[in-house]
């Protein structure tokens, strides 16, 4: 798990969120054995970095500043991601994290819409991400996975959409960053209702900014169920991205023993006390009986040494979908076959052309 998440950051530091050099002295002081020296070499580096992103604000040096807070969220984002609910440091850092991430989007030259979708007596907050001179640009509602963070969709995926003159919306869906952990709002089997809540609102609030009528939905890791049950039960939705299938989520934690690195997370996102209560309510985690409602053109995109969500759910997913369908496998001898390609993201690029080719017929 240790050397995943370095090798994510590695990833993500080609779309400036971090510094190979950086990375590396935090991995050269990870005992993988002592989950507590990953938590401390993040924070010392998101810290350090932090601190040099507000000296650089302080100076008025805007690209540095911003180059800074940047790599400060994704440090302290992957150190806030493995702390336990019980760590006091958590909502702290994650509070800090975010802050470097806004205080970072405040100095963009195309500086994303930050919104507060209404749910259910609560909200859903989100960033549009637009493309640079492009005018009522198609959009993606974009979703991470498990507990992940919306701000963490910049690093790669918004980019490369942007890149093809795509707006992204990056959503803290229920169960994920915000959501969960100020508004406590935890995951649901039923995504499409969030789906369609945050569709309603850019079809109701965002029309000077986007295309309302070229909207699609993709979601990365876990995200892969809620972008597929998004996409079946909101016939709205042009296109659907599936970055790493998921057919159970049941079937994926089944076995999985009460203290993995991830337990807590997940009892944490559907509100279970204990791992027995949340294999129960993950039961209805499937797309069985849901894929074939899915209308709308689909791409799925898993690597074939995928070590989180095992290839067969790609599989299961292409031969139960009826709509037109695109499955790319990426072999497990190359990089980008990891668990959403999180070891070279350029083996995302066919995705990206085929959503832009068919979200902008």
């Amino acid at each position: 798990m240790p050397s995943y998440q370095v090798n994510r950051a590695l990833t993500q530091a080609h779309y400036g969120g971090g510094e190979f050099a950086e990375i590396l002295e935090v991995a050269s002081e990870i005992d993988p054995l002592d989950r507590e020296s990953f938590n401390r070499a993040w924070v010392k580096m998101g810290d350090k970095v932090y601190d040099k992103a507000e000296a650089y604000a302080q100076a008025n040096q805007r690209v540095s500043a911003r180059r800074t807070y940047l790599r400060a969220f994704n440090y302290l984002r992957t150190a806030e991601f493995f702390m336990t609910l019980h760590d006091e440091r958590k909502i702290p850092y994650y509070l800090k994290c975010r802050d470097a991430f806004i205080k970072a989007i405040d100095l963009f030259d195309e500086r994303p819409i930050t919104v507060d979708i209404p749910f259910e007596g609560s909200i859903l907050p989100a960033y549009l991400f637009k493309p640079v001179g492009v005018a009522n640009p198609p959009v993606v509602v974009m979703f991470g996975g498990l507990d992940s963070l919306a701000e963490e969709l910049y690093f790669g995926i918004a980019q490369h959409l942007n890149e093809r003159g795509i707006a992204m919306m990056a959503v803290d869906g229920p169960g994920q960053g915000a959501a969960l952990r100020l508004n406590h709002i935890h995951t649901r089997y039923d995504y499409n209702v969030a789906g369609t809540a945050v569709l309603d609102y850019i079809i109701e609030n965002l029309g000077e900014h986007v295309d309302t009528a070229r909207v699609g939905v993709g979601a990365v890791s876990m995200g892969g169920y809620m972008a597929a049950r998004c996409a079946a039960f909101e016939p709205r939705f042009k296109v659907c991205m599936i970055f790493g299938a998921v057919w159970s989520y049941y079937d994926i934690w089944k076995n999985r023993p009460d203290n993995h690195p991830l337990a807590e997370i997940v009892q944490h996102i559907v509100g279970a006390d204990n791992m027995t209560e949340a294999r129960e309510r993950l039961k209805y985690f499937t797309l069985e009986g849901v894929a074939e409602k899915i209308q709308c053109p689909t791409y799925i995109l898993h690597g074939e040494d995928d070590r989180q969500n095992f290839v067969e759910n790609a599989y299961k997913v292409n031969d139960a979908l009826t709509c037109e369908h695109v499955m790319e496998i990426v072999p497990k001898e190359e990089s980008g076959s990891a668990h959403c390609s999180v070891d070279d993201f350029t083996k995302t690029f066919n995705m990206y052309d085929w959503i832009e080719k068919k979200i902008k017929s």
